[in-house]
């Protein structure tokens, strides 16, 4: 029996704290609509953890203060066309952050939205990335992170 690939991505946890509430954003993917964290594939010329904040930039206009390492892992099945889903491994990097731009550059292709993390894993379909929004909503010291 021969193994499905994996293929890896890079995801941003874009979150901030309000008045002492967590809460991380969330974007819409382009295809389906979907809530889903910005994120995308590995890049020749950026470290995982410039791809995740480059993500956030392009997909949220997020800008802030990125972790070096992730803090957690998880699959989905990504949907290429109408014939073909891939099997993705996504390495998540938390993102502090500092400013939210009022242009970015898909802004017209997707929605973003502040949400307790409790709520964004509501929101989202796949069952890692729900477990992982918990866990974070249950421990958020996983973004205290000094460089």
């Amino acid at each position: 029996m021969q193994k499905k690939k994996l293929y890896l991505q890079y995801a941003a946890l874009p979150f901030r704290k309000e008045r002492g509430e967590l809460f991380v954003m969330l974007v819409t993917s382009r295809e389906t609509k979907r809530w889903v964290l910005p994120k995308g594939w590995p890049e020749k010329d950026l470290k995982p953890y410039q791809v995740a904040e480059t993500e956030a930039f392009e997909e949220a206009g997020l800008k802030g203060d990125v972790a070096k390492t992730p803090i957690a892992a998880f699959e989905y099945g990504k949907v290429i066309d109408a014939k073909r889903t891939v099997k993705c491994l996504v390495d998540v990097f938390p993102l502090n952050v500092r400013r939210e731009l009022d242009h970015w550059p898909e802004q017209h292709q997707r929605q973003r939205a502040w949400m307790r993390p409790e709520d964004a894993a509501a929101a989202v379909a796949e069952k890692g990335l729900k477990r992982l929004l918990l866990a974070f909503a249950a421990d958020p010291s996983q973004a205290d992170f000094a460089d």
